[in-house]
């Protein structure tokens, strides 16, 4: 690292409050009182809350149009601020891909900014580590986190933990059969079908020997097999240390399953693939989830049924 960047993390950690920023990438965020409601909750916590200029643009399903959310993430790059967080996912950011001023985004991270978000930004933090080898976070995000009833207290403390650069760990429960187990590698993942999608893409990171996490919603076991297999048949799966797999949340079932799961979907995985698919990661589309760094080295270790990944 230069000495112009150690000096610009010195001057970062100054006694004035961490900026947040939050903004909207993907999605159109249909209720500007979520937003606030996330602002004023964060703002709690010490946080100097900014909501960019963009962040309530409506243009069809989107929050604003391509070129309005592109001009917002290059904002956000440049504003300076310490953590950009995420309105919320939805369906937008693959269509900027192509456009995305990479070297901005590394150069924003490098200078100690953390972006944070989960769902469609999936494919932004994976294209941000195929590019520059930036590392990004998996984690909460305004809206669905923040913005709503009730905030998740596991939830809430990982992320301020991850945000002020305390959180070393994070540990669950597993399936027995992998006791002993001790892996390192690149973190990396998030939604299923994003990752999936970037496949064939310059924007896919090429990790050999990483330890993969995964999630999805809405999204029926056979969908999830089928996008698993399509990983597995590119030669993803083989190609890491672990495969883990979160949260699979708001499927409905059909008359034609007659018996067949997520868990049989899990089992046909585990029956093709070499490499170890552990499940019960609290991440997903669901109110508890932890908040993991998106490409840095970390380590897996089970013990029993007890899993740690520390990073």
């Amino acid at each position: 690292m230069s000495a112009h960047h150690s000096h610009d993390h010195e001057h970062d950690h100054g006694p004035q409050p961490t900026s947040l920023t939050l903004y909207s990438p993907a999605g159109v965020l249909l209720k500007a009182a979520v937003l606030r409601r996330a602002a004023k909750r964060l703002a709690a916590h010490g946080f100097e809350v900014h909501i960019d200029e963009a962040a309530l643009l409506k243009h069809q399903r989107f929050s604003g149009d391509d070129e309005a959310r592109l001009e917002a993430l290059h904002r956000v790059a440049r504003s300076g601020t310490s953590i950009a967080m995420a309105a919320r996912g939805g369906y937008g950011l693959t269509r900027l891909l192509d456009r995305i001023d990479y070297r901005l985004l590394h150069q924003s991270t490098e200078r100690g900014m953390r972006w944070v978000g989960h769902s469609d930004c999936t494919v932004l933090q994976l294209a941000m580590l195929a590019h520059h080898k930036s590392v990004s976070y998996a984690g909460p995000m305004g809206a669905f986190d923040f913005g709503g009833d009730a905030v998740d207290e596991v939830t809430e403390a990982c992320f301020l933990e991850a945000m002020r650069g305390e959180l070393e760990a994070v540990g669950f429960r597993t399936e027995a059969g992998f006791d002993g187990l001790d892996v390192k590698g690149s973190l990396w993942g998030g939604n299923l079908w994003m990752v999936t999608s970037l496949l064939g893409t310059p924007h896919m990171p090429k990790v050999k020997g990483g330890i993969l996490f995964l999630e999805d919603v809405n999204e029926h076991p056979y969908r999830i097999e089928r996008n698993l297999l399509h990983l597995h048949q590119a030669g993803v799966l083989d190609a890491q240390k672990a495969i883990v797999l979160g949260r699979f949340t708001e499927y409905k079932k059909s008359p034609n399953d007659r018996g067949y799961a997520l868990k049989s979907a899990v089992e046909h995985i585990r029956s093709v693939t070499r490499t170890p698919v552990l499940t019960g990661l609290p991440f997903g589309h669901v109110p508890t989830k932890v908040t993991l760094p998106v490409g840095a080295k970390a380590q897996l270790v089970v013990q029993g049924r007890d899993v740690l990944i520390a990073w």
